[in-house]
């Protein structure tokens, strides 16, 4: 059990940063900076609920101004938010999200942990949060990363004493903290962790507290700081040429999808910190202070600390080679640590500093990005030595196979090595993919049966190859993953994962089919190949009552990588009936069922994720009057195709080349949502918004955030409007027509609270709480234990025309095929055109 340990300790670690494991290339500061991380040897953890919620400032603060080993903990990878530069949502936004955390923490210099929670959407209060998370489960995860990662402190984001004051998830983060703060050295609780772990206590837990807690600077300044620590979190870095503030803002600006980039800054700035549990520190600014962050702290760890600070202390920038005798005794030193955990961790960190020193480059590149298993590729192996050390590449070997090469070959100062390595990819190999998807979960939370992988921000890679180094005599193994290394002309040198995938996946062009009568639809399926020359047939599953034709297709694919396409015929039910549709493709009497979906932006590495390829589809008995539909895309939604699924011809519109006589064609124009937050343009075009309005236009615009002085917010309606925060998350909760004989729930179709029934994640966000007297509010609704929001939809006459302004989540609801909404939306859309419908009526 203990030797299985400490490998587990020593795999743990090792890949919680396998990016920052590719070639490693630092320069003489950057290596320096390392050392003095190895000397440093304590640890902080901190606690938010999401992406975007931890403080990079006092990330990048403890790990280049401490020189503290750090880590966030987000207890979601923020699949329930919204994307602000691509197509990603729900599990593919988890999975962009977490790679834009990756990049954050390679800038800042932290580590990155998840639970299981995923992020089902907005909650008011941490009660909600917990009916949807499974709690105990959430709990063991945070028990089992403080018990793996061992910090010395922990720090929260958020405040567990004021629940209902900030989202749900933030509160529940913190609750969750503390109570594993209290756990973690509990030989009871949780104890199967114990096979694979080791108990841990904590020192000091903290709440990452500032003036925004307190309502506003004033109250801060008289708050009792008894129990708070300082910190100038505005620190200058020589070495590094940057402000500790000016890498932070380098750090959150990863958050693209959300929109997050921002400016550095310089001077001093203030942080704060105040105790909640452990002892206080006497140094007003040091939360490790009287806590052991030396190497005597370690059995057998002073004569360590004798080298190492020397090294520090009289470290060559000109030539760092010269230290690698007096850190390959501090190696060996370190391997008889008795304590797995720092035997781990310092030889990890110890062995990247010899490569480091000594300008080794260890470089797996596969001769193709991906394969299916039991096929078989090449492994290109390059070892370069730039040092005149004495170093020798004993063997190669790629895992789990048995593939590999005994070289034995000195590696001469700047003479490149290479070999190649046939490697047949096992026909047991897991696919490639986010490991928290491979199984179904649950509203409130993913499935992860296996215990090492709980934690982990990514699936380790499909292979490792391992090079049996020799410096000055003494071997040391050194870990690279396989990756795939190439270049391209307009980017430049580019490293991505080598993947092991399908050797076909199949893909539905829509995730929702909308049948608005009984006619058939001719349905595109595509199939791609995973590798060169595959042939088979397609086959669609439909729920009863739905009818396909043919049976199958046969297919025949000569390129890996091409796609072909095939049509099935699907006629629906003869009455309203929701259903899905699944293709399934075999291929040498194997069935492949998923979809290959590729995330691929500049600032993150490339990311391959397989889904079940399934469709809902849904047969509605909806009416709609008008055809022609412009859409004006704001932060990003799937309204359009919603809309022309159910007939409507909708066309995107360029506020940039908006004129007064461009939307006199458009039966309504739609304003997608954020729209006022994301295009500046807009405010110069809203004359020409309110004049296609006050001309006999029908304007839908869907919801803006409010509190963020935008531009055009202030003008976003021609009557007064108030945006607030007021929100419904419950998709459950009641719902109340206010205006019976309104036109927007009768024509042309009749909306009934039934049309409520199916939603999901919320009913709508960022309603008005005030308005003009000139809008008629159509519905109410409520969370539970408070009182009734009457913002959700607004319309007012306007001219010959109609403004309406909604915060009903629609851009959640449509891509879901929840038929209410598609009713009720299509009723926007007709808003004033009953008398034109009555009057072609009596024409007939």
């Amino acid at each position: 059990m203990h030797r299985f340990l400490v490998f587990f300790l020593a795999t743990f670690f090792c890949n919680l940063t396998i990016w920052a494991q590719l070639p490693s290339e630092k320069s003489s500061t950057e290596i320096y900076e390392s050392i003095q991380k190895l000397n440093f040897l304590g640890t902080a953890l901190y606690v938010g609920a999401h992406p975007d919620d931890e403080n990079t400032r006092l990330i990048s603060y403890l790990s280049n101004e401490t020189k503290a080993r750090v880590a966030y903990l987000s207890m979601t990878r923020g699949d329930g938010g919204q994307n602000l530069i691509g197509p990603e949502l729900r599990e593919l936004l988890g999975v962009l999200r977490t790679e834009e955390l990756l990049a954050a923490r390679r800038i800042d210099g932290g580590e990155q942990f998840f639970t299981r929670a995923n992020d089902f959407g907005y909650s008011k209060t941490p009660d909600e949060t917990f009916k949807i998370w499974n709690k105990n489960k959430v709990l063991s995860d945070v028990v089992w990363v403080i018990r793996n990662f061992k910090p010395d402190v922990i720090i929260n984001r958020f405040d567990y004493r004021t629940p209902g004051s900030t989202h749900g998830h933030h509160t529940a983060s913190a609750m969750l903290s503390l109570e594993a703060f209290d756990k973690t050295n509990n030989p009871n609780a949780y104890p199967e962790q114990l096979k694979y772990t080791q108990l841990w206590q904590p020192k000091r837990l903290f709440f990452n507290t500032s003036w925004w807690f307190y309502g506003n600077e004033e109250k801060f300044k008289k708050a009792n700081k008894s129990k708070m620590i300082s910190m100038d979190i505005g620190v200058y870095y020589p070495l590094k040429g940057l402000s500790n503030t000016e890498i932070a803002a380098l750090a959150s600006s990863q958050h693209r999808c959300q929109g997050f980039g921002r400016m550095g800054s310089r001077g001093t700035e203030m942080e704060y910190v105040e105790l909640l549990k452990g002892t206080m520190p006497q140094d007003g600014n040091d939360i490790f202070q009287g806590i052991n962050t030396t190497w005597t702290r370690v059995e057998g760890g002073e004569s360590i600390g004798e080298i190492l600070y020397a090294v520090q202390k009289n470290f060559d920038f000109t030539d760092p080679s010269k230290h690698l005798p007096q850190l390959l005794e501090a190696y060996k030193l370190i391997r008889n640590i008795p304590d797995p955990h720092w035997r781990a961790l310092k030889t990890k960190e110890l062995k990247d500093i010899i490569t480091e020193v000594t300008g080794l480059y260890l470089e797996a590149s596969a001769s193709v990005p991906n394969t299916d298993p039991g096929s078989n590729i090449d492994v290109h192996i390059e070892a370069t030595n730039r040092s005149n050390s004495d170093i020798t590449l004993k063997s190669i070997t790629l895992s789990p196979t048995d593939s590999g090469i005994n070289t034995n070959v000195k590696l001469a100062d700047n003479a490149r090595q290479t070999f190649d390595i046939p490697l047949q990819v096992p026909a047991n190999t897991r696919y490639s993919s986010p490991y928290w998807l491979t199984e179904k979960g649950s509203l409130g939370m993913y499935t992860v049966n296996d215990q090492k992988l709980i934690g982990r921000p990514e699936t380790p890679p499909a292979f490792m190859a391992h090079f049996l180094m020799v410096f000055n005599g003494y071997e040391i193994p050194i870990d690279r993953p396989v990756n795939y290394h190439f270049a391209k002309p307009d980017k430049g040198e580019i490293y991505q994962p080598f993947e092991v995938l399908p050797k076909a996946t199949v893909r539905l062009m829509d995730k929702v089919l909308i049948f608005a009568n009984g006619d058939s639809k001719s349905i595109p399926v595509k199939v791609k190949a995973g590798e060169a020359n595959i042939a088979g047939t397609v086959a669609l599953k439909v729920t009863e009552g739905w009818r396909v034709i043919p049976k199958k297709i046969d297919f025949s694919i000569a390129q890996k990588g091409d796609e072909k396409t095939v049509f099935f015929t699907v006629t629906p039910p003869t009455s309203e009936n929701e259903g899905t549709i699944s293709p399934v493709v075999t291929v040498d009497e194997n069935r492949y069922t998923k979809e290959l979906v590729f995330i691929d932006y500049d600032h993150v590495p490339k990311q391959s994720v397989l889904q079940d390829s399934q469709a809902n589809v849904v047969r509605l008995n909806i009416k709609k009057v008008g055809e022609s539909i412009g859409y004006i895309m704001g932060a990003g939604d799937e309204i359009p195709e919603s809309l022309r699924q159910i007939g409507y011809n909708v066309r995107l519109l360029d506020p940039k080349n908006m004129g007064p006589e461009s939307l006199s064609k458009y039966d309504a124009v739609v304003v997608g949502i954020r729209a006022y937050n994301v295009l500046d343009e807009l405010k110069f075009k809203q004359h020409i918004l309110m004049d296609y309005v006050k001309n006999g236009g029908n304007l839908i615009v869907q919801y803006n955030t409010a509190g963020r002085n935008d531009p055009g917010l202030d003008h976003l309606s021609p009557y007064p409007l108030t945006l607030s925060r007021d929100r419904v998350t419950d998709e459950n909760s009641p719902v109340k027509i206010l205006d019976p004989e309104n036109s927007l729930v009768n024509f042309p179709n009749k909306i009934t609270r039934k049309d409520f029934d199916g939603w999901v994640q919320e009913r709508g966000l960022y309603f008005p709480n005030s308005w003009g007297k000139e809008f008629t509010p159509i519905f109410s609704m409520w969370d539970q234990g408070e009182s009734p929001k009457k913002g959700s939809l607004l319309v007012a006459p306007y001219g010959k025309g109609h403004y309406i302004y909604t915060g009903l989540s629609f851009f959640r609801e449509l891509p879901a095929g929840v038929p209410g909404a598609y009713r009720i939306f299509a009723n926007m859309l007709s808003a004033g055109k009953e008398k034109l419908e009555n009057q072609v009526n009596l024409k007939g």
